[in-house]
């Protein structure tokens, strides 16, 4: 039975990493070992579990529909596992946690430093990406992200108050080019633009005007998938980018970029901590989900 559980295991991490040397480093042992074990699954349940090219792994039907239903479910033994671990005095194990590249400005600093104060036997193993999905199967607690992308099946606290998305240059670059009065002036301008993958399609710039959204597919001079890149590069003079307003508070404060089209930009829902709708949950998570709960924003 303990090897049966092992292969699982095994195989739920090889399909969240997409790679048995992916696997093999997350669970300390060689890739071979890995494809060993996965064999020896596969001959145990009579079907292949993975397509395997030379470049890539990739998951047969059979493992799509086993991945779907032991994921969820090696999840909540290891759930079940670190609460019965953490029922103790003080909450320990390890909090993983996925968080947007937008909302790490967020959790940055003394908010996560005074959770780890208060709960010194937790630990956190935190992954800043562009993660959208579903996070029990990626080994993740709970994730950090907009509340417009959230599956309806998970359970929501804000951690930040509505947001706007800026566009912003510096000062010498609006004192040359002068700043745009309309969203469509911005084809007259350079702009730095942002996508969240190398393969995803740039940002298109969102607005509001007399209660209509619309959005603007700007023509781009440069594109990064980093945009506190871009606000350096604002900066440095190059051009105009547009991003969160929490994020360019301090320059704007500084003085170092200057908003603009601002009667264009309205407020939507912030960031927000989710996590699955289940009966089991780490003694590090649900130490996190009071902590939010209390209020504690930064």
């Amino acid at each position: 039975m303990a090897n049966d559980l092992n292969g699982l295991s095994v195989f739920v991490a090889v399909a969240a990493a997409k790679g048995f040397r992916a696997a093999g480093r997350q669970l300390g042992v060689s890739g071979t070992a890995v494809s060993q074990t996965i064999g020896q699954l596969e001959e145990r349940l009579g079907v292949a579990l993975f397509e395997r090219t030379t470049r890539t792994v990739r998951l047969t039907e059979a493992g799509e529909r086993l991945y779907a239903t032991v994921g969820p479910a090696l999840e909540e033994v290891r759930a079940a596992e670190e609460e019965v671990m953490g029922l103790g005095d003080e909450p320990s194990g390890t909090l993983r946690l996925n968080v947007s590249s937008g909302a790490e400005n967020i959790l940055r600093g003394p908010l996560l430093a005074r959770f780890l104060a208060a709960h010194p036997k937790l630990r956190l193993d935190l992954v800043v990406s562009e993660h959208t999905g579903e996070i029990v199967g990626s080994g993740f607690d709970a994730a950090v992200g907009l509340g417009e992308v959230i599956e309806r099946d998970m359970v929501a606290l804000p951690v930040s108050d509505e947001l706007r998305m800026l566009v912003v240059g510096s000062p010498d670059y609006l004192a040359r080019r002068g700043a745009p009065s309309h969203p469509r002036d911005l084809t007259d301008h350079e702009c730095i633009n942002w996508k969240p993958t190398a393969d995803a399609p740039p940002y298109r710039w969102e607005f509001t005007e007399d209660g209509r959204d619309f959005t603007v597919n700007v023509d781009a001079r440069v594109v990064t998938t980093d945009p506190h890149l871009n606000v350096r590069l604002v900066q440095a003079g190059l051009g105009l980018t547009i991003e969160i307003d929490r994020v360019l508070q301090e320059h704007i404060d500084a003085g170092t970029v200057v908003p603009v089209l601002e009667d264009y930009s309205t407020p939507y829902p912030g960031f927000y901590l989710y996590f699955p709708r289940r009966r089991h949950r780490s003694a590090a998570l649900r130490a996190f989900i009071d902590y939010v709960r209390a209020g504690v924003k930064e």
